[in-house]
């Protein structure tokens, strides 16, 4: 069965630093793109970050370049996204997901975690 369980969200305030990780099971980790998402109410899922399977690259929404890093840790079977320079307009509820083709495209993905929240207060 596999799983996908995300951990980390929280309150911060505008400015701060906040590191959201995502623990997978039931799947060859090392063989998938992994990507986080974010969803606020009455909106699409929106892509954030990807980290390709095999070579590693990283790829982000312009939104948060520059402010925002995903790394994969492949004996360990998690993948991270460090959030720094939050915004209130960060505030979502963020998802790690797990993809055999990769890219920006929500519908891509093919396994999705329940989520955690990151709230940024101005």
């Amino acid at each position: 069965q596999v799983q996908l369980v995300e951990s980390g969200g929280g309150l911060v305030q505008a400015g701060n630093s906040l590191r959201v990780s995502c623990a997978t099971s039931g799947v060859s980790f090392s063989r998938y793109t992994m990507g986080w998402f974010r969803q606020i109410p009455g909106k699409e899922r929106e892509f954030v970050a990807g980290i390709w399977r095999i070579s590693g690259s990283t790829y982000y929404a312009d939104s948060v370049k520059g402010r925002f890093a995903i790394f994969r840790d492949n004996a360990k079977n998690a993948v991270y996204l460090q959030m720094n320079g939050l915004k209130p307009e960060d505030t979502a509820v963020y998802y790690c997901a797990a993809s055999s083709a990769g890219g920006t495209d929500f519908r891509s993905y093919n396994y999705w975690g329940q989520g955690t929240q990151v709230t940024v207060s101005s």
